[in-house]
Parts: C-alpha cells; sequence; structure tokens
C-alpha cells in the first residue's frame, strides 16, 4: 500500500483542487530504469482499471502495472535552500539514483 508522510499530504492538499486527483505511476526510463510520475487531473480522466484510494482527503489514483511497483511505498515531501520535491521510499527498489526520481527493481 502506498503511504504519505504529513509533509506529502499538506503539500499535495495545496496543490489539489475540489474535483481533482493525484495520478502516480511508474514508466520505464531514468538513469536507474524506472520512473516516478504524478500528475493533478480531473476526476473524468480516472479508468475502471485504476487503484483509487481515498485516504486524507484526497482521491489517488494508480495503474494496474504501476500499483505493483508502488506497493509499500512511501511518499514525502522535502523542502530545502537548494531543492524541493516529492520523495519515494521504495522497499522493490534494489537501486536508485541521486536525484531520487529513478529506480531499478529486481523482480
Amino acid at each position: 500500500m502506498l503511504s504519505f508522510t504529513e509533509a506529502a499530504i499538506d503539500h499535495i492538499h495545496e496543490v489539489l483542487g475540489a474535483d481533482d486527483v493525484l495520478r502516480i505511476r511508474v514508466v520505464g526510463g531514468g538513469c536507474a530504469g524506472f520512473s516516478y510520475g504524478m500528475e493533478v487531473q480531473s476526476e473524468n480522466q480516472v479508468s475502471e482499471d485504476d487503484t483509487i484510494s481515498n485516504d486524507h482527503d484526497f482521491t489517488v489514483v494508480i495503474d494496474k502495472k504501476s500499483d505493483f511497483y508502488l506497493s509499500d511505498t512511501v511518499v514525502d515531501y522535502e523542502s530545502s535552500l537548494s531543492q524541493s520535491g516529492f520523495r519515494f521510499s521504495n522497499d522493490k527498489a534494489t537501486k536508485t539514483c541521486g536525484c531520487g526520481t529513478s529506480f531499478s527493481c529486481e523482480l
């Protein structure tokens, strides 16, 4: 199950509108093999094949392929003088890149 830190929840609440959902996905690419993606979508872009979670007063949508890679992942939001953004702590990742947005895993 995908989970969120309080910092991530607070930032997501700042970004999402009343009829928006947060889509989180894993796509091929990046320097380690897979990359995380996040985007705000409207409710009408949700597919019946998507996994939907309504925790924390917002809706998270994940396609079935990504759901496998994202199980047991914690999403955090960090902000510093040099950079800000979401960070993924994924138990399935066997290697991550320095930027934290790309990973590989052995199945």
